[in-house]
This record gives C-alpha cells, structure tokens and sequence, in this order.
C-alpha cells in the first residue's frame, strides 16, 4: 500500500509540475509581448511578420483529420535550412489562417509561448487557447467554450478558417468541436501533438495503484481507452469535411500508451517522428518544445511535403 502511495503521488507531482517547467525552458522573446488572461481566454500576442522590402504587425487582441485504416506514416529524408526546417526566405502570407495552440490537461497559456514564438517568427498570427479549469472537466464542455472562442478569433481577425495546434487533451478538444460542433467549416487544417486520439493505458495510472478511476477527473476518465465519449468520438469517419487532418506522435511519450493511439484513419497523415529521425528522443510534452516537431508541424500548416528536420533545435 505503501508502495501505491508513493507511486500515486509521484505520477501526480509529475502532472502538475512539468508543464511549468516547458513554460520556463523557452521563455518569450523580447519582441513578443505575452499576456494571460483567465482560464479557457485568450493570450493577447504581436504577431510579427515580414516580407524582404516590408514588416507588417499583425495585431491578436482576445475577447473573451480517407483510405486505410492507420493513415500514412511519413519517413522522408531532412534537408537543410534554418531550424524551421524550411529556407529561411520562406515565411507565410499575412493572409494565411489564424493559428489556435490548443493546451492540454494541466497546460496553462505560458506553457505553449515556446511553439506560439516559433510560429510568429515564421509569421503566423498566433493564439494561445487554454482550456477552461485547466482541462480537468468534461471534454465536450471544453468544446463548446472552444467553439465560442474560435468565432471570436474569426470575428477579430477577419478570417473565415482558422487552423488548429492541439497538443494532448487539447487535439480531443478541437476534434470533438470539428466533428459535432461544426467545426469542419471553421477550421482549415489540424495538426494534434501526442493526442490520445483512441485513449491511453496511463489514463488509469491511478486506478492501478489504487486510488480510484482517475480520482474523479472527468477528462481523464473521458481519456481512458473504451470510454463513452471516445466511442462516440471515434465513430465513423475519423477525418470529416474538408479539413486537412495530421497527428504527430514520438515512440517516447510517457503518457499516450500505447503510441500509436495517438493516430487517426481515413486518410490522416500520421507522422512519427523517430521513422524519419531514429535517434531523436522527444517526450509527451517535449512536443511543445522540439526543433523537430516544429518543422513538421510548419510543414503541415503550409501544405508543404512532410520532411522532418531531423537536425532542428
């Protein structure tokens, strides 16, 4: 029992420190000024993109995935370039979609500046969205607040689409939203970071040690594999409408067990990250924060050929 305890609280500890942590490995920029607001709202960025004769800021003010059953996997040789994985002329259109960074359980807004900085200096228009009491409620809850905060990123910035970053909870959250919520008109392109697309083992980590099914948290019940709303999730087609879908999974997540729950069918395009680059260690949260993952993660939001940068930083 002893043994139990100790095993309990060590795996607690490790849930509510480390995202913490991420947020401090890579702090912002002295260009990028960052503010959070409360739970589930916005974080209010300058967004700074330029092209060789001109600088445009683009202002971010907050208010308030078809054949085969496992999708493809992508291994393709990494090229040169800057760590984006790109030229470093390349830099996308002021007029591309907005961008969504989707937080996970226990992932609060600073935790994700990391990949929201990188995005901004390749000149996406970048928002932070993290989830309402930290993701620790109904996934479907969670959607809906989603909902209501993509219409208001539409209505600030003009665009008609937005693409989405969901990392963890964060991809069930913004895929719930595209599947029941109407969310297919909405979004352009939606990339998932180590989301447990078809539940994890870990979910009931707690359970195991014999603390209860996930000590009453909603969403990690709602995470387990075989619960109601991933059955209801994951019937039928798993890639609707006219959304570009990719996930990203690593062989090293200590969470999404076993990995390749974290990929879709109908088409997806499944990247794991170790099929291109074999030596590359990233955990569940260093997704946030890889070189790597980053350069894919570019690659699919501009539509170019997935070729992991298997030297990025």
């Amino acid at each position: 029992m002893l043994l139990r305890t100790i095993l309990a609280a060590t795996t607690l500890a490790a849930a509510l420190l480390v995202p913490a942590t991420a947020a401090v490995a890579t702090p912002p920029t002295a260009t990028d000024r960052t503010s959070t607001t409360a739970t589930g709202r916005a974080t209010a960025t300058t967004d700074q993109a330029a092209t060789s004769s001109a600088t445009t800021a683009d202002q971010a003010a907050t208010s308030a995935g078809r054949a085969g059953g496992t999708g493809t996997d992508q291994a393709a040789a990494a090229t040169g370039g800057r760590a984006g994985g790109d030229p470093a002329s390349a830099r996308v259109a002021a007029t591309a979609n907005p961008v969504i960074v989707v937080g996970g359980l226990v992932g609060v807004a600073i935790a994700y500046e990391p990949i929201a900085a990188r995005l901004r200096a390749d000149g996406f228009r970048v928002y932070v969205y993290q989830l309402p009491g930290l993701g620790f409620g109904d996934i479907t809850e969670s959607a809906r607040a989603f909902a209501t905060y993509v219409d208001q990123v539409r209505a600030a910035t003009g665009a008609a689409r937005v693409d989405v970053v969901g990392h963890s909870e964060g991809g069930l959250v913004a895929r719930w939203y595209a599947k029941f919520l109407g969310g297919t008109d909405r979004i352009g392109r939606y990339v998932s970071l180590g989301s447990p697309q078809q539940g994890t083992y870990v979910a009931n980590i707690l359970a195991f040690v014999g603390l209860g099914s996930c000590v009453g948290i909603i969403a990690c019940q709602q995470m387990s594999i075989g619960s109601d709303f991933l059955t209801d999730l994951n019937a039928g087609d798993d890639t609707p409408g006219a959304v570009r879908w990719t996930t990203i999974r690593t062989n090293q997540d200590e969470l999404v067990r076993p990995v390749d729950n974290a990929i879709l069918a109908d088409g997806a395009t499944n990247v794991l990250v170790q099929a291109s680059c074999p030596l590359r260690v990233v955990g569940h949260l260093g997704l946030v924060l890889d070189g790597t993952t980053y350069t894919v993660v570019r690659q699919a939001l501009t539509d170019a050929p997935i070729r992991p940068n298997c030297l990025a930083l």
